[in-house]
């Protein structure tokens, strides 16, 4: 005679088959960690570069992009080898202004570029993504006028609408401010004037060290649509982080 059953329980019919299943589950994972195996090095490694040059190309293209500075024609405010950040969405979301601090396209066009093959084309949109290199065809200059403002410039002197510009705050000290010609190209303007209008759609900029800036005493005012971006802060060397 058995006791198996004298307290008038009955087997749990789940207790009788959680042992296979279990063993079954432990098993089917495993064969599905067994199935993950990790990429090797020598492939994980390129295809994380890749991901990298991707993911910088697309932020350039689209949010923000680190500039170097080549040349003294914005000292003092800008300096030989500084970086700024530039807001590419700025004036999609905002207005220009005078006194802000652009990149643009060049705009004297036509030059060849010369040929690059597709890895040295990746290096160079990464190394001007992070500012270690200076654009090929990039300008940074200020914004003294807007479509439709009569800029003058009279010894020395740059009026916007018979108004005396106050630049003290950004001007290099030293620099003196000469129209380029009598006549600015691209002006609205009588050539018997010094004066520019600026035309619909377009800006004029400087470089605050007007000594030594090609801007649009030089080449006339520019088209709005060839702004990239506003500079907003510079962010090397760290001993000159400031905002613009």
């Amino acid at each position: 005679m058995t006791h198996d059953a004298v307290d008038g329980s009955t087997p749990d019919a789940t207790d009788g088959v959680a042992d296979p299943g279990a063993g079954a589950t432990d098993d089917t994972e495993s064969g599905a960690k067994r199935g993950k195996k990790q990429l090797p090095f020598w492939l994980e490694f390129p295809l994380l570069i890749g991901v990298a040059l991707l993911v910088a190309i697309l932020i350039k293209t689209f949010l923000f992009q680190a500039f170097y500075i080549p040349s003294s024609s914005m000292e003092d405010t800008l300096e030989i080898n500084d970086r700024v950040l530039v807001n590419k969405l700025a004036y999609q979301v905002g207005d220009m202004a005078q006194g802000d601090v652009i990149v643009f396209d060049d705009p004297r066009g036509g030059f060849e570029q010369p040929e690059e093959s597709v890895v040295d084309s990746a290096l160079r949109n990464v190394f001007e993504s992070i500012g270690l290199a200076a654009p090929r065809s990039e300008f940074i200059k200020r914004i003294i006028g807007l479509p439709g403002d009569r800029i003058t410039i009279a010894d020395g002197v740059v009026s916007v609408n018979g108004v005396v510009l106050d630049e003290a705050s950004y001007l290099k000290p030293g620099s003196t401010t000469e129209p380029a010609a009598r006549e600015i190209q691209g002006c609205m303007n009588d050539p018997s004037t010094t004066a520019c209008v600026v035309p619909d759609g377009h800006l004029f900029v400087m470089g605050d060290n007007r000594n030594s800036s090609q801007d649009s005493r030089v080449f006339g005012p520019i088209p709005a649509e060839d702004v990239v971006g506003k500079a907003f802060v510079i962010i090397w060397p760290p001993g000159r982080w400031a905002g613009l």
